[in-house]
């Protein structure tokens, strides 16, 4: 059996007075093996203990941070009080779950369904818009209460990150170090201030992070071990049901559970029966109660969304007539025949019905427009007739596959028409000009013909395969003498055909795009009792399938240029951020706090190149990572900034517009990575005399306070100069506006729009001038002060100190 490993007694300083800790970092554990040494994976009941935030002083470092952060997070939340950049959507969403009304959007529906409580419980009834930035908030909107939701959870945040940090082996002095950082980072407190997507998903993703973290510490199989991964499991759930991103999270977690189990293989002294409950706990609840709870969130969501609105145009027909008020057309004639009057709708895309209307090309033939329009209109309306027949039918006669027939524009009395033009936009060969062409008296001629082609493989009923039924029949239309397709894509017409879609008769082109079906059918000579049909009502995984559908194309769409759109290369190197408000003399501008910024970046190349290094260390036989200090960095290090690559390198496979906020969830994972080498500066670097550690610390924790405080106006919306706005700028591509910012205080009216500021931002720049003051004066800090003034005497098992007690440095 692996000896258990032992703990040494805290060492007493030499000056000065020390604090007994519990170190949180244990020795590896190796097991001689017949034929190989192997790690033992199962941890000891004292690592939970030690990585457990259940001390004294765990209690007061969280304590201050949430008297600091309820300071910095939920101060002067009614300033602005007008609606701040996505506040736009976001705000517009909570108010339509509030009225029911059905909408489309790219994100799942936890966090806004979320927002729209908050504002229901407080009294919003959904009589505000949310139309544009910069609209006034009336009274009978709680846009403060809405806005206290997110800064709530981004103060959790901050204290899910010192737990984080606590157990993955973290000493509680570094950990609240870290969490000091987190605390004032700029862009993560804008974020958490506003009615923002941002601030509930990175709570979830943190508390994601905390609860595998905790599981990892826990002996396999037993209670805490089961709660722990359930609560990484909800999160999980919570994550991605808020925003995609949260696949990434899930990502993540899957691969660290595949590095778990390459350990766990190992591990001669697991016998394969655990080895295979384990497996299927963590595969069961990791996937399964993400995917539960994914799914109950949209179930809510359709619930809520009961009436029709301006997101139905988005969706299909059939999921339409879910929704209360809608105008899908039923009790539709099921067989189309000679003389019917149809509407046709268009399968593969959002643009709708088959249209026309008296107004003409400005290119090519100039004939009457064809296009496609989303809405239901009478000029959607067509007569079907056969090609070589001019009288009018006396009785019914059926269409059916391979039947030729003419499409007559029921309201002007043309005729769908194709001819060897070019389409109007599209210039590729295979492009023709589909119009519509016709005169009084005029009975068609060979290019108004076109050939039903009804497609088996896209009609489920055998009968509508034959013949051409409303709504069963999945048909193309073969343009007779030419032999190209009617075909429709996103493309859009120009002004002159009011930006309607382009239909075109095309020789080439995927097969879906031709795909057409018909809404509305009525014929004169069906008898009374003919078959009448409806759209079948769409189950609730069916509504999901096709939500998520239209939900991946409109994010696709998201590519037109914005004036504040970055890259991702440019998010490491903190580039530019992103305007968010503009008032009178006041902006809000999301920015990162600069030496936290980049002193992420160069921590993760640095640990690239020492990865690399040791790695070729080990290759000559050298031994590396054998101090249980430099283990642990070494694996979480390698933790963390997987996270952060799993959340930052989809961003570069994107095709749609990305702003820098899309890298804060990567950020997050690369400031606990930070903490890993901050803690590995005091724990082994400085291990002799930690003061020195600390010493190389805190003027870098100084410089980020000073950081914060000098651009607080911009995350606040409050007074500033336009000099000082002018000096602020580190890099000129932080493209804040320093002209909207007066000559001097003086210039500042009371009634500018923000309320009660004057004494909070006098403390802001009382925490700047201290910081400014720390980095000069934090060298003359006498050797025997401690970084931390607080110490518990309660003891553990066999005489060890309580977990989480922190060595203060020595003379």
């Amino acid at each position: 059996m692996a000896k258990k490993p032992t703990r040494q007694a805290p060492t007493k300083a030499t000056k000065g007075f020390s604090i007994p800790e519990v170190d949180p970092v244990e020795p590896v554990v190796y097991e001689k093996g017949s034929s190989r040494p192997f790690i033992i994976t199962t941890p000891t009941t004292t690592l939970s203990a030690a990585r457990t935030a259940n001390t004294k002083l765990d209690y007061i470092f969280i304590g201050t941070l949430v008297v600091l952060g309820i300071f910095i997070r939920l101060s002067l939340l009614e300033a602005p009080d007008s609606v701040v950049f996505d506040e736009v959507h976001f705000g517009g969403f909570a108010k339509k779950y509030i009225q029911g009304t059905f909408f489309m959007d790219v994100h799942p529906p936890l966090a806004k369904m979320l927002f729209a409580g908050v504002g229901s419980f407080f009294g919003f009834k959904g009589d505000f818009d949310f139309a544009k930035i910069g609209d006034v908030y009336p009274a009978s909107t709680p846009y403060f209460y809405m806005r206290a939701f997110p800064a709530v959870l981004g103060l959790g945040t901050v204290v899910l990150s010192y737990l984080t940090l606590r157990a993955s082996g973290v000493r509680a002095s570094v950990a609240f170090i870290a969490g000091l950082l987190f605390t004032w980072e700029n862009s993560y407190v804008t974020i958490s201030r506003y009615i923002l997507l941002d601030s509930p998903l990175m709570f979830f993703i943190a508390a994601a992070a905390y609860g595998f973290k905790r599981f990892q510490n826990e002996t396999p199989l037993s209670f805490h071990w089961y709660r722990a991964l359930l609560s990484t499991g909800i999160a999980l759930g919570l994550a991605v049901s808020s925003k995609w991103v949260g696949l990434f999270t899930i990502a993540w977690i899957g691969a660290l559970n595949v590095w778990d189990m390459w350990f766990l293989i190992g591990d001669l002294t697991v016998p394969v029966p655990k080895l295979l409950k384990q497996t299927f706990a963590r595969g069961s609840v990791l996937l399964g109660v993400p995917l539960v709870l994914y799914l109950s969130f949209f179930a809510i969501h359709f619930n809520l969304l009961w009436r029709e609105g301006d997101g139905g145009p988005f969706m299909s027909s059939a999921f339409r007539t879910t929704l209360h008020g809608n105008k899908i057309p039923s009790n539709i004639a099921a067989d189309v025949g000679v003389g019917s009057t149809i509407s046709l709708r268009h399968v593969n895309t959002q643009g709708g019905y088959l249209h026309s209307h008296n107004h003409y090309y400005e290119t090519g033939s100039k004939q009457q427009q064809i296009t496609l329009y989303p809405h239901i209109d009478a000029n959607n309306e067509w007569v079907v007739e056969l090609y070589n027949v001019t009288e009018a039918p006396v009785s019914f006669e059926q269409i059916t596959d391979g039947t030729k027939i003419r499409l007559k524009h029921k309201l002007t009395s043309r005729r769908l028409h194709s001819h060897d033009h070019k389409a109007p936009v599209s210039e590729n060969d295979w492009s023709k000009e589909a119009s519509c062409y016709g005169y009084e008296g005029f009975d068609g001629d060979a290019n108004d013909d076109f050939i039903v082609e009804i497609q088996k493989e896209y009609t489920k009923d055998v009968n509508a395969q034959t013949n051409l039924r409303a709504i069963e029949s999945v048909f193309r239309l073969r343009h007779a003498m030419s032999g190209c397709y009617l075909f429709s894509h996103e493309v859009k017409l120009p002004a002159w055909a009011f930006d309607q879609q382009e239909v075109i008769c095309a020789t080439q082109g995927i097969v879906p795009q031709s795909l057409w079906y018909i809404e509305t059918n009525e014929n004169p000579f069906l008898p009374a009792d003919a078959e009448r049909i409806n759209y079948p009502t769409p189950s609730f995984l069916e509504k999901v399938v096709e939500s998520h559908k239209k939900m991946w194309a409109i994010n696709k769409k998201l590519d037109s240029p914005h004036n504040f759109q970055s890259t991702p290369d440019e998010w490491p190197l903190l580039s530019r951020g992103i305007s968010y408000w503009s008032g009178e003399k006041r902006a809000i501008y999301l920015l990162g706090n600069a030496p936290v910024w980049w002193a992420v970046s160069v921590f993760i190349f640095g640990f690239v190149v020492y990865t690399g290094v040791q790695i070729l260390r080990w290759q000559l036989g050298e031994t590396v990572g054998d101090d249980a200090h430099v283990f642990n960095f070494n694996v979480q290090a390698i933790h963390y900034l997987l996270g952060w690559f799993l959340h930052y390198f989809p961003s570069w496979l994107m095709g749609r517009q990305m702003f820098l906020h899309h890298y804060l969830p990567a950020y997050y994972f690369g400031i606990l990575a930070l903490a890993h080498f901050l803690d590995i500066i005091v724990s082994y670097i400085c291990r002799k005399n930690k003061i020195i550690g600390y010493s190389v610390i805190l003027p870098f924790v100084a410089l980020s306070l000073y950081f914060y405080a000098n651009y607080s106006a911009i995350i606040y919306g409050s007074q500033w100069t336009k000099q000082e706005c002018l000096n602020s700028r580190w890099i000129s591509t932080w493209d804040y506006d320093c002209g909207r910012f007066p000559e001097s205080y003086n210039d500042y009216s009371q009634s500018a729009g923000v309320v009660n500021e004057a004494e909070f931002f006098q403390s802001a720049t009382t925490l700047k001038e201290a910081a400014a003051t720390s980095i000069e004066e934090l060298a003359k800090i006498p050797s025997q002060e401690a970084v931390i003034a607080a110490a518990d005497e309660r003891v553990v098992n066999l005489g060890e100190p309580a977990a989480g007690f922190v060595q203060p440095p020595q003379a």
